[in-house]
């Protein structure tokens, strides 16, 4: 369908998309339901408004309802049912009168049908069971006992009233969705959407949210991001969205909303230490997990390429997983840090946190912490010979990787090459070099080097540090530490700058 669209700053003439599916994100305020409204308006009966906020906690006097009291108020998703109790009844009556004439016809598919259908697939842990009364809910256990629609939760009487309200949009509607996204949980929000929209290929849907992940869920649709509306002049100030050509759309429009500037980190789990610490090591940057540590440097390479655009500044942070001291660099000159410590869980033994946390719990600190450093460096002493593998490993690997990537003509050449590699690559020399450093770092006791370089993820535990603060294990001592960070008074203070050093970010102003 071919959408014109409301009028846009600095625009020479009308602005018209072509489009089934349009998604307008904006932040709160930007003037997103203002921009509904003029489509709603332009569109008049074309155009349906779909609010499923509004359908539960909005009453408004029942136009089609003949009553002397003022005082009745019903609710969307109220008059939804009583719609969809009358279609039943006449589609009932209608059947009967048919059967008499024509026996063994197939009963007619109803909207409620539709809507059952549907439901049933988003909640399989509910049934809706039809009764004269219209419908009952029944768990699917075996003990379950039905229950009133009104006793539903809020999310499903929305995903019942989204349903119906879509299948009686009148054919080739404007259907404008004002945050489809409320009240849904993940699980179900993008899955009852597409259901939807299969249910009414006639129709073009036009979103507007501030929800980004469902934003990035409609693949095949238009984006706009509106940054503005000025309601005198009635003007947006509003940019057509196109990512896939040069930046990963669910990051780019994750960005767009925000003032903050970006910070990409490994992993995506948002259990893991990372994810839970950084937001608050940081709080003045939008946290994005992106999975792998090439995914942390191409994201954050190309944000900065687009700085022009969105203006915010953008980091990264991946770990330091043996990296040399050229690696890690090469890496700050491309603004991705790399923590002075060989694993996250590593920031977590730093001398300054561990102390901290032993006042809080109002144990000696000095004693807690020289325990824990004696304990850490008897356990790189017993893993140093792996270790120093492990870090020669990668130094080679490297190495071999540069000398390959090398602009190379023939298959002869190649072959000489690599025959060469073993003269060009001394891998004797690079183990002592590394061994020579670590066994200094265990003689002199030297704790941040062994922290710098010990990849092992069972250090912690095998520190005996929770023991010895009296905790129940790693995670309670992390959740100890969130929750002072959270507090955000004099040790959340300490804690912060003491792990902004450890990884080189200081502050929001800092390159």
């Amino acid at each position: 369908m071919e959408i014109i669209l409301p009028q846009r700053l600095a625009s020479c003439g009308t602005e018209k998309i072509t489009t089934d599916r349009l998604v307008v994100i904006g932040a709160n305020g930007a003037g997103k339901s203002s921009f509904g409204k003029d489509l709603l308006s332009r569109y008049g009966k074309q155009a349906v408004k779909i609010s499923g906020y509004r359908s539960l906690f909005i009453r408004n006097k029942p136009a089609d309802l003949t009553t002397s009291s003022s005082s009745i108020r019903l609710s969307a998703y109220e008059k939804l049912v009583i719609r969809l109790q009358k279609e039943e009844f006449e589609i009932a009556v209608d059947y009967k009168e048919q059967s008499k004439t024509s026996p063994g016809i197939k009963p007619p598919v109803t909207k409620i049908d539709i809507i059952q259908q549907i439901w049933e697939k988003l909640f399989p842990q509910n049934k809706l069971l039809r009764k004269s009364g219209f419908v009952e809910l029944i768990p699917a256990s075996p003990e379950g006992k039905a229950y009133q629609p009104e006793r539903m939760s809020d999310g499903e009487k929305i995903v019942f009233y989204l349903i119906g309200a879509t299948l009686f949009a009148p054919s080739h509607s404007l259907l404008v969705i004002d945050a489809p996204e409320v009240l849904l949980h993940e699980s179900i929000k993008n899955s009852l959407w597409e259901e939807i929209e299969n249910l009414r290929p006639d129709c073009t849907f036009i979103y507007l949210t501030h929800d980004i992940s469902f934003v990035t869920s409609r693949q095949d649709s238009q984006c706009i991001w509106i940054r503005a509306y000025n309601a005198d002049e009635k003007i947006w100030d509003y940019e057509f969205i196109n990512t896939k050509e040069n930046f990963p759309e669910e990051l780019y429009i994750d960005i767009l909303g925000s003032r903050k500037p970006i910070l990409f980190i490994e992993g995506t789990d948002t259990n893991s230490i990372d994810n839970r610490l950084y937001p608050l090591v940081f709080p003045e940057y939008v946290v994005k997990p992106m999975g792998g540590c090439q995914k942390v440097i191409e994201s954050t390479k190309a944000f900065r390429q687009l700085k022009d655009f969105h203006t915010l500044d953008s980091k990264g942070i991946v770990d330091r997983d043996r990296r040399t001291e050229g690696e890690i660099r090469y890496l700050r000159d491309q603004h991705v840090y790399v923590p002075n410590v060989a694993e996250v869980e590593n920031l977590l033994l730093l001398e300054p946190v561990i102390k901290t946390v032993a006042r809080r719990l109002m144990k000696d600190p000095e004693k807690i912490f020289r325990q824990v450093e004696e304990n850490v460096v008897r356990l790189f002493e017993k893993d140093l010979e792996t270790q120093v593998l492990l870090h020669a490993k990668h130094q080679v690997r490297k190495k071999l990787e540069k000398a390959v990537n090398r602009k190379i003509t023939n298959v002869e050449e190649l072959a000489e090459h690599i025959d060469g590699l073993k003269e060009a690559i001394h891998v004797e020399d690079i183990y002592h070099t590394i061994s020579k450093d670590f066994q200094s770092y265990k003689e002199n006791k030297d704790y941040p080097s062994i922290l710098r370089v010990y990849n092992q993820k069972g250090v912690l535990p095998q520190s005996r540090l929770c023991n010895l603060l009296g905790i129940n294990n790693k995670e309670s001592y992390l959740n100890l530490i969130l929750s002072i960070l959270k507090e955000n008074r004099e040790d959340a203070i300490l804690i912060r700058e003491v792990l902004q050093n450890a990884i080189g970010i200081k502050n929001r102003g800092e390159q």
